[in-house]
């Protein structure tokens, strides 16, 4: 997670993008317990690879692990030299069965994970692979290729970024190989290389096919994503304040949110100790900590901290932390 997020600005100047909240917790803490939902055995150590993030993100991040009964540890990419190299960076922790996650992501899946196979890789069936990594496989459910943004139909199942190794040393082994081999791609190690590699060399390489991907990649998919998670989630509100209001569900209202004169919904994520008047907001997120009044927003994010007083025009908006923003009547 050692990506500057810049095509989720204004929201991510701030905020590391998997630390955004979704329906109340981050992007990265409910990636991890959808994890752990697959995985039989305990997990024993959480290791967070992120950028120049701050002691305060540091802290955050342990806490997600402990709150999962795990050890805590933070690596530094300080470089952005592909995701090969940001693994590398958690060498250390890199032994037994291990799973890599790009952490911008979230998936539903109920499938056993396969622990006799080398390497399990998250995939989900799609209509258009050409954007996307995709794999091919034969009639035992091998993977016998990787195919980056395929031109023409090879395979529509599309790599989502979760990977299952069953040893840690061995992909530290085959990354670092690349590093001396200086094996780079548009000047960046690649994971799939070394997936490639590993199964040139024999290695039982498996599909895990994934019911849903949810990704958040930018404001349009970061709503859309927010609204199919509260979608199939069924995702429960906390304790807020509501007074001559309307919640048109699904909807997520976080702790001490306050609700006056408003109608709320469909889709709509509020995080905590947010304050809403006289507004009509539907498929939106709102962050924590925001005074929103006259507003009628539909596909709109607002960031943390903000103030916008509106004139009751309906609009889409995308809007950072520590905003103040006041349309005045013409």
């Amino acid at each position: 997670m050692a990506g500057m997020g810049k095509r989720m600005r204004p929201h991510t100047l701030i905020t590391p993008k998997p630390l955004l909240a979704v329906a109340g917790k981050p992007i990265v803490e409910r990636l991890v317990e959808t994890i752990a939902e697959l995985v039989d055995e305990k997990i024993e150590e959480i290791c967070f690879v992120i950028g120049d993030f701050g002691p305060q993100v540091k802290e955050n991040l342990k806490n997600i692990a402990s709150r999962l009964g795990a050890k805590g540890s933070i690596y530094h990419q300080k470089e952005a030299l592909g995701t090969a190299h940001a693994i590398h960076c958690a060498k250390e922790s890199l032994s037994g069965p291990t799973i890599v996650a790009f952490a911008d992501t979230l998936f539903d899946a109920n499938f056993t994970l396969d622990t006799s196979a080398d390497s399990v890789i998250w995939v989900k069936q799609i209509d258009d692979p050409s954007a996307f990594g995709v794999v091919t496989t034969d009639n035992n459910q091998n993977i016998t290729a990787f195919v980056e943004k395929p031109t023409e139909f090879v395979s529509d199942l599309a790599i989502i970024g979760v990977y299952y190794f069953k040893d840690g040393a061995n992909l530290k082994a085959e990354i670092q190989h690349l590093i001396d081999q200086n094996i780079m791609k548009s000047g960046e190690y690649q994971l799939t290389d070394v997936l490639e590699n590993m199964r040139q060399k024999g290695k039982v390489l498996k599909p895990g096919k994934v019911n849903r991907w949810l990704d958040f990649g930018n404001k349009n998919v970061f709503v859309q994503s927010v609204s199919e998670l509260l979608d199939y989630k069924g995702l429960s509100s906390e304790q807020y304040k509501t007074e001559n209001s309307k919640i048109i569900e699904p909807c997520f209202i976080g702790e001490g949110v306050e609700l006056y004169n408003s109608t709320i919904g469909p889709y709509v994520s509020i995080e905590k100790n947010t304050i809403i008047k006289d507004s009509h907001i539907s498929k939106s997120v709102v962050m924590a900590q925001t005074e929103i009044s006259n507003a009628k927003f539909e596909n709109s994010m607002i960031g943390n901290h903000t103030t916008i007083k509106e004139n009751n025009t309906l609009k889409e908006v995308s809007i950072g932390d520590f905003n103040t923003v006041i349309t005045h009547e013409h």
